[in-house]
């Protein structure tokens, strides 16, 4: 077998999650909500940021929207209510809810238990 020659490192370095580069903040739609931000602006084209939030019984996210970006929700478990407009959508382990730009959008948790959520925006 012939060696091959070394290829160029990729564009995106691999990151690695550190408390230190991982700490927990406050969503801004909540403050009382928190978040953990794996990859912010910058680490990938069009990538706002990918990030864990964690939602009490009880709490909401109050409606917001943003004009050029795209946001996608994954349930990794809880139970709660996503308003997307004029839509309810019930929110349960495994549910995934896109958002388009301009789209008001409240997440609420409805249930006894924490509603973690992973999300990323993208922008336009």
């Amino acid at each position: 077998m012939v060696p091959r020659a070394p290829t160029a490192s990729p564009r995106f370095a691999s990151k690695k999650l550190t408390p230190e580069s991982s700490a927990l903040n406050s969503v801004s739609h909540n403050p009382e909500i928190t978040k953990q931000v794996l990859l912010r602006r910058g680490d990938l084209p069009h990538l706002t940021s990918l990030s864990r939030s964690r939602l009490l019984p009880g709490q909401t996210a109050r409606a917001h929207a943003h004009d050029r970006m795209h946001e996608v929700f994954f349930v990794e478990s809880g139970a709660g209510l996503m308003r997307v407009g004029d839509q309810e959508v019930a929110l349960g382990a495994g549910t995934c809810v896109a958002v388009e730009p301009g789209e008001s959008h409240e997440i609420a948790n409805t249930g006894a238990n924490d509603l973690v959520l992973i999300y990323f925006g993208i922008e336009e």
